[in-house]
């Protein structure tokens, strides 16, 4: 099924075929029935070289010649049926069977024994240049396209392949540090739950002391819980901030569960009061849910950026604020400069870059940085909508889209063109960029191109120099015309004038005024115009007997 757009493209294609076959017939002197006739059957050949490319192929050429209207018709026919000819085999048979029809055509139309091979010459020339070398042209782009979209296809799935190989070997490498994690980790917490537990119950401690050491156990029992919940996110791959976003609040909550997501920012909050630190919370606008992994991103976001303050600025005022911008969650979380600089703080340094790459998982930003009075300052935005984050390897970034050399001989891929260039646009970019595998095919197609066009301009040649030559066998000036006397043997005159044995007489004989009887004409061109394009003036010479018995200046129409 064609689309509008290519139903609109071929009507205009049929009908500007129509009306170049109908114009050059009338320049020709076609006329009436004829013109409307040729017209139409270019238009209908137009329409249905796609769908019957070779029948249309070997109409159009066995046509070409009886009727010179098809000439435009035929360039086109035969740039579309290279490409549209399944099978080099059928569309070697097509073009020669083309090629014979229009050779036969062409012999019919201009019969003469002794022009035989000049017309055979000149309408194998004819099929060269108007029908085999656009063929051939089409059909080498039309192939080189289709292999690039073939190795395209096998790119991506061998892309794919690799992210899956990829994704194994990160669920083994995940698994493995799970394992670690809840091996090492685990054991600590546990000590650390059991001395606290038991310190609480010390009869010695005063209540405060005995509150202090509650935190610290629900602290040790939360981490506990944290510690199983990122062990199996790093064993299993499944998010768990679904399950527990609505799980109560509170710092101080003996499940050890904290709320995650915006819903548990007011635990930590308490919790840091707990401890001594002085912290403010603010929520501005109107509550509106988040994905789980957003809504969860929010929550790890506030939560390193006040361990962050505790470690750097201990004592400090801390803020917090959320806010519910009309497009995106904005948690912000400003700390003051603290009164003295804290002496050897312990700090792996993968805190906010970790911030950074939870943000953009989810289609959100996180800045951080000195605010003045010498505070610091951690703020993310985080969409409400589900926005993924770019894959891992992208399909349509594969070797058509980069070189391998840079201009600036930077080692590694270089990016090619806009996003949204062609493949033609690439192929061309990569070229001038120096890509060898591309460059070599487009130097592999512009010698072929090359090579085509040389054998044109050859042929080109030998068909002007054979023109040249039958435009001196068979044409004279009026003087020579005039020289010739009647009366004169029929040697004398034919070793002044030329043999007449040539493609441009042919056409001449049986038209104008009656030969003599039992004579021998010999018909010529003349050198001059007529009186109007479509007659031409000739010069007969009749013999008889070996002797010059008439020789007649008149007009023919061709």
């Amino acid at each position: 099924m064609w689309s509008r757009r290519r139903t609109a493209g071929e009507v205009v294609l049929a009908v500007v075929m129509g009306l170049l076959a109908a114009g050059t017939e009338e320049l020709l002197g076609g006329e009436g029935w004829r013109l409307a006739v040729v017209g139409l059957s270019a238009a209908v050949l137009s329409v249905l070289r796609r769908r019957l490319p070779v029948a249309v192929l070997i109409v159009t050429a066995a046509c070409a010649p009886l009727v010179p209207g098809f000439l435009a018709l035929l360039i086109l026919v035969g740039w579309s049926s290279g490409r549209y000819i399944a099978g080099a085999g059928r569309a070697l048979i097509a073009y020669t069977v083309a090629y014979v029809f229009n050779i036969a055509a062409g012999l019919v139309e201009i019969w003469d024994l002794h022009r035989a091979l000049s017309v055979v010459f000149m309408s194998t020339l004819y099929f060269l240049a108007t029908t085999l070398a656009p063929g051939l042209a089409n059909r080498y782009w039309t192939q080189r396209r289709t292999l690039l979209h073939a190795l395209q296809e096998g790119n991506a799935q061998l892309l794919r392949e690799r992210a899956m190989v990829v994704g194994q070997a990160r669920l083994l490498e995940r698994q493995r540090i799970a394992q670690d994690m809840h091996d090492s980790l685990g054991h600590q917490l546990a000590l650390i739950a059991v001395h606290t537990g038991a310190l609480e119950v010390d009869r010695e401690l005063t209540d405060r002391q005995r509150e202090a050491v509650g935190v610290l156990r629900n602290a040790s029992v939360t981490a506990m819980h944290e510690l199983r919940e990122v062990v199996g996110i790093l064993r299993d791959g499944v998010h768990a901030g679904a399950e527990t976003a609505a799980l109560p609040t509170g710092a101080g909550d003996t499940s050890g569960r904290a709320a995650r997501g915006t819903a548990g920012i007011e635990g930590l909050v308490e919790a840091s009061r707990a401890a001594g630190n002085r912290v403010g919370l603010r929520r501005r606008g109107e509550h509106r849910p988040l994905p789980p992994a957003a809504d969860h991103a929010a929550y790890r976001i506030v939560q390193e950026s006040l361990t962050n303050a505790y470690k750097h600025a201990p004592g400090a005022l801390i803020d917090v604020e959320v806010r519910y911008e009309p497009d995106s969650l904005v948690v912000e979380i400003v700390n003051e400069a603290a009164a003295q600089a804290p002496e050897d703080v312990v700090s792996g340094g993968q805190g906010l870059t970790g911030l950074h790459e939870r943000a953009r998982l989810v289609g959100g930003i996180v800045h951080a940085g000195p605010v003045d009075g010498g505070g610091f300052r951690v703020a993310g935005m985080l969409p409400y909508g589900v926005v993924e984050a770019a894959p891992l390897v992208d399909a349509a970034d594969d070797f058509r889209q980069q070189s391998t050399r840079s201009p600036l001989r930077h080692r590694g891929a270089v990016p090619v063109g806009q996003a949204d260039w062609t493949v033609t646009e690439r192929e061309l970019a990569m070229a001038m960029r120096g890509g060898r595998s591309t460059g070599g095919g487009v130097a592999l197609g512009c010698g072929i191109a090359l090579a085509a066009l040389v054998l044109l301009l050859v042929a080109g040649g030998f068909g002007v120099y054979f023109l040249v030559g039958s435009l001196e066998k068979g044409m004279i000036d009026p003087a020579d015309y005039n020289a010739v006397t009647v009366g004169s043997t029929e040697k004398e005159v034919r070793d002044k004038l030329p043999s007449g044995d040539t493609i441009t007489t042919s056409g001449l004989h049986g038209k104008g005024p009656e030969e003599p009887e039992g004579s021998n004409c010999l018909v010529l061109m003349s050198s001059e115009l007529g009186s109007s394009m479509e007659t031409e003036p000739v010069f007969r010479f009749c013999f008889k007997d070996g002797k010059l018995i008439e020789k007649k200046s008149y007009e023919v129409t061709r």
